[in-house]
């Protein structure tokens, strides 16, 4: 979970998993930001196992925050030699991105998994998973949404993308699965919202983070979401939708608030297109960009409500 450095000590020393889970990077993009880039230069212990400092952390979130403003990885050291970190990107910047989407995007039409898994791979091997989701799968998403009427296999190529998503995503969660969480949250999609992908991508983003997930998938009742909070005692409960919920599912949310004692968050297109609405229930809408969401979940889970 990207919270604060524990027990502040400015000449501790932590290892890379620990460093991961304050930061959200993953072990192989670190090293390979080391590497490759130069960006970061953790300690060695006789052994050869990295140590980084509190000063490294830092650097690895302003790192993070480059990223998630859509800067490429290989501008990232000029921008912080150059001291312009809250310019806009570079004009070539968005090639990398579209290079990727490209190599998917083939990889789609061509039915090939294989294809379609290394540039998947390749994108996550340097950028954070929520980096990775908002540049490159979404997009990706919505090219085929708006594609699959002009295309002769344009619904086999929308189905084969999502089954691979849901299947590579559920299998990284499971993996995660088995770590220890200081926090779970429970996930579902509002009732009458179908599609998960989009609650996947933002569990597994935040998993990166420390988050634990209790995951109830599509078109879930409140009062089922009420009813596994009960059992689980998650930290918070976390609802997605893509498309705008129901009336019913507006006015049931108070209720949800009201009983579950935790915080409720919503989050998604449901969340931008009926804010006030949210905010009246006692829920707290997140947005639908994945980098802003993930700076407000630790601000949110694990405080009561009741």
């Amino acid at each position: 979970m990207m919270t604060s450095i524990p027990d502040h000590n400015p000449d501790a020393l932590y290892p890379i998993r620990t460093v991961s889970s304050l930061t959200g990077v993953n072990p192989v993009t670190l090293r390979a930001w080391e590497r490759r880039y130069g960006l970061v230069k953790p300690h060695r212990t006789p052994k050869g196992h990295r140590l980084y400092t509190e000063e490294d952390i830092a650097l690895i979130r302003e790192v993070v925050d480059l990223l998630g403003a859509g800067i490429s990885i290989g501008q990232v050291r000029q921008r912080l030699e150059g001291g312009r970190v809250a310019a806009g990107p570079e004009p070539g910047d968005a090639d990398a991105w579209h290079r990727y989407q490209d190599r998917m995007f083939l990889g789609i039409t061509r039915f090939d998994e294989a294809a379609l898994d290394a540039a998947y791979n390749d994108a996550l091997s340097l950028y954070p998973v929520d980096v990775v989701t908002e540049r490159l799968v979404k997009p990706l998403l919505r090219t085929l949404g708006e594609r699959w009427q002009e295309r002769e296999g344009g619904i086999a190529e929308e189905h084969f993308f999502a089954t691979y998503l849901r299947n590579k995503l559920g299998a990284r969660l499971h993996h995660l699965a088995a770590q220890r969480h200081r926090h779970r949250i429970l996930a579902a999609c509002l009732p009458g919202e179908h599609h998960e992908l989009g609650l996947l991508l933002f569990c597994l983003a935040a998993a990166s983070h420390g988050f634990g997930f209790v995951i109830l998938g599509a078109d879930t009742p409140l009062a089922q979401v009420a009813y596994a909070q009960d059992v689980s005692a998650c930290s918070a409960i976390l609802l997605s939708g893509s498309t705008a919920p129901g009336q019913a599912a507006l006015d049931d949310l108070p209720r949800l608030v009201a009983k579950a004692g935790v915080p409720v968050l919503v989050g998604g297109y449901a969340a931008v297109a009926h804010r006030s609405a949210i905010l009246a229930s006692g829920a707290v809408p997140l947005g639908a960009d994945v980098h802003a969401a993930l700076r407000l979940l630790p601000q949110v889970v694990g405080q009561r409500t009741a």
